[in-house]
């Protein structure tokens, strides 16, 4: 098996799961929906415990939430209705809508396809109203199903090598992918899809951190096997993808260090649970470059995973490896903490969607500058250090932004500016690279990150591809809530891979496309 630090799996599989127009014009895949997947993970045999169902009011703005964060070191107490607000509005069901073929469940955060393949899974001690324990999160029900009871904290300290943030969390939500799921509609390219939907799920989640005044940090390097192990899950169908923990109690690592029996330290000590899941379809297609991905980027010891986590590859500025402006710049005008919409984070998440139709109609200067501002602060990651590093690099496609001239043009979060590359209007070419979707040609922007993954493999191995699709993610769920926190839309999207480089070249040359957010003002759909 391939290890992490050989690379080859990780680029054969970016470049076997690109799109060109010949590749989906040759594609014989079509949606089966006789055999579309459950939305849900049912255990049958356990019964979930309810959780409070009536949201805490936090009164913190949402453009607040988005951009800020709680100091690591701050220690809060944890309760039942915190993490009830914490689950239902990252991944609680938010609105039904019927349709001609049955219902879909929208959920709080977008997801591509609205095929929802990330689980949450809680790893606590005791908490006020929640004893310690392994749940897994039912939505269907909003309800926790205990998998095991007991302090389990110990084995994801030693999985995450240690990690502080999880030494110290009261509470690790732990987030799951199914491949199937999504895979039903977007095949193998459905890891991508990993990364960004699990990403726009913890934008959500780090905000109401944030909004309850908990610190909250995202942790990718972990030991994959240990975790899954704790979960029970089937491998070959789900895998950990991500942990965050969740609050801070300063007293903690020196109880974890020494775990209690209900928590054994060694892998081969966690009992299999053997529980019952409800098939999620009739029969399930196998995309082997999808485990052959996860399996190339796990790690498999607590020193190959303090190994892994470290400093972010920056070169040669401290917070970019962007070249210095060549180019006209723009200086943001993103409005003040005085200025912004006080519209608080639950009521703009209960609010998000994503837009269906844009009207060509254009939006500020101050509302795109308020976007990147608020959404590139910082992400609290063990791959992002120094914090406010960023692995992907922002570039947009200007239609319809008053102040600003049509064209293309790349951010540099350091001075805050937009240096522009090329004027033009380039709504075709939007159009286009979005899929040829009507979406992003009508879009006042369309938000393209691109990184180099060299520098990004070079240092984290195959691993660094999860790690550079879920920052986008995060990213663009950062962007999704900044655009409806000012009464936008936005909606993510997917692309011809080396279309859009040569877009952007010769200033993107040797990256590649990673997401793609669109924002504009939306459009009733005709009826």
């Amino acid at each position: 098996m391939p290890t992490n630090a050989n690379t080859e799996t990780a680029w054969n599989y970016h470049e076997a799961t690109k799109h060109s127009y010949t590749s989906i014009r040759t594609n014989p895949h079509f949606l089966d929906f006789g055999n579309q997947p459950l939305p849900f993970k049912i255990y049958p045999a356990l019964e979930p415990s309810r959780m409070p169902a009536e949201l805490r009011q936090t009164g913190v703005a949402a453009l607040s939430a988005i951009a800020g964060g709680v100091p690591a070191q701050t220690n809060t107490a944890l309760d039942s209705e915190a993490v009830a607000q914490l689950l239902y509005l990252s991944a609680g069901i938010t609105r039904p809508r019927k349709y001609s073929g049955g219902e879909i469940y929208f959920r709080a955060a977008a997801c591509t396809g609205a095929l929802y393949e990330v689980e949450l899974y809680l790893v606590c001690g005791d908490l006020t109203n929640l004893q310690a324990g392994v749940y897994h999160f039912a939505p269907a029900e909003f309800g926790l199903r205990q998998l095991r009871a007991g302090d389990y904290r110990s084995i994801l300290v030693e999985a995450a090598g240690a990690e502080p943030s999880i030494a110290h969390a009261p509470l690790t939500i732990v987030c799951t992918c199914t491949y199937w799921r999504n895979a039903w509609k977007y095949q193998a390219r459905t890891y991508r899809h990993f990364g960004w939907d699990n990403g726009t799920l913890l934008a959500n989640l780090l905000a109401v951190a944030t909004a309850l005044a908990l610190p909250a940090k995202v942790v990718c390097g972990f030991v994959d096997a240990t975790v899954n192990r704790l979960l029970d899950v089937d491998s070959q169908r789900e895998v950990a993808f991500s942990l965050v923990a969740l609050g801070h109690d300063s007293g903690l690592s020196a109880q974890l260090a020494a775990p209690p029996p209900s928590a054994p330290q060694a892998l081969a000590d966690i009992p299999p649970l053997g529980l019952e899941t409800v098939p999620l379809s009739r029969d399930e297609i196998d995309y082997p470059l999808m485990r052959e991905m996860h399996a190339a980027s796990s790690l498999e010891s607590a020193i190959e995973v303090t190994a892994w986590r470290g400093r972010t590859p920056l070169n040669p500025t401290p917070m970019t490896n962007l070249p210095p402006a060549a180019g006209p710049v723009i200086q943001l005008t993103p409005l003040s903490d005085a200025e912004m919409p006080r519209d608080p984070i639950e009521q703009v998440i209960l609010r998000r969607g994503s837009s269906r139709q844009f009207a060509r109609t254009p939006i500020t200067l101050t509302q795109l500058s308020t976007m990147l501002d608020r959404a590139t602060r910082g992400i609290p990651a063990d791959f992002l250090n120094p914090f406010g590093s960023q692995l992907n690099h922002v570039y947009l496609i200007v239609h319809a932004v008053e102040g600003l001239e049509s064209g293309a043009y790349v951010f540099h979060p350091d001075r805050r500016v937009l240096e522009c590359l090329k004027r033009g209007n380039f709504r075709d070419e939007a159009g286009y690279l979005g899929l040829e979707q009507q979406l992003p040609a009508d879009a006042a922007v369309n938000i393209f990150f691109l990184a180099d993954l060299r520098p990004i493999f070079n240092r984290f191995g195959n691993r660094g591809y999860r790690a550079v699709q879920l920052e986008a993610g995060i990213l663009g769920g950062k962007l999704y809530l900044a655009a409806y926190a000012q009464r936008l839309g936005a909606t993510g999207l997917t692309f011809y891979d080396d279309d859009v480089i040569r877009f952007f070249s010769p200033h993107a040359e040797g990256k590649s496309a990673i997401f793609l957010v669109a924002v504009g003002n939306s459009a009733r759909l005709r009826q």
